[in-house]
């Protein structure tokens, strides 16, 4: 695999099945894993294990202890920063993803911190839903659909 590649950001991740199913998809698909603590569980749970199966040793993974220690050590330029959120403004079929995009999620039941996406509004994407009886999508499988989408020219889609 080559630089650039995407990213994967999870902030402040609570369920472990979750992650370990998007670092499934990181290893399938050459992505680097971002997690930013506090988490909700223990990497080293059985349960992130078992969703990662036999991939976890093999998952790029970096931590951070927060938002501001990522944002201080990457220091990503601000068009290549992509926030997902149930209510962002564009849909995820929006943008021409950079080819070392930051895909970034907040936590399974709250979503992104509100000081993260102050002044992001051209920044956040959601997925279409086509019924109101859903509010959200499981996070794991929303992340696959951005990181299938973004990587779309790459795999000849």
């Amino acid at each position: 695999m080559t630089d650039p590649c995407l990213k994967m950001v999870l902030v402040t991740p609570e369920i472990p099945y979750n992650t370990g199913a998007i670092g499934r998809s990181c290893v399938a698909l050459g992505l680097e894993l971002i997690l930013i603590k506090p988490y909700g569980f223990s990497l080293d749970e059985k349960s992130v294990r078992r969703a990662g199966t036999t991939y976890w040793q093999h998952v790029r993974l970096t931590e951070y202890d927060d938002w501001q220690s990522f944002m201080a050590d990457r220091n990503p330029p601000r068009d290549s920063i992509y926030f997902f959120e149930e209510d962002g403004a564009q849909s995820f079929y929006a943008p021409d993803y950079q080819d070392d995009a930051y895909l970034v999620f907040g936590c399974e039941s709250k979503g992104l911190p509100a000081e993260i996406l102050t002044d992001m509004d051209d920044r956040m994407f959601h997925l279409p839903m086509r019924s109101n009886l859903v509010r959200s999508l499981n996070l794991a499988n929303v992340a696959t659909a951005v990181i299938y989408q973004a990587l779309r020219p790459q795999l000849g889609g």
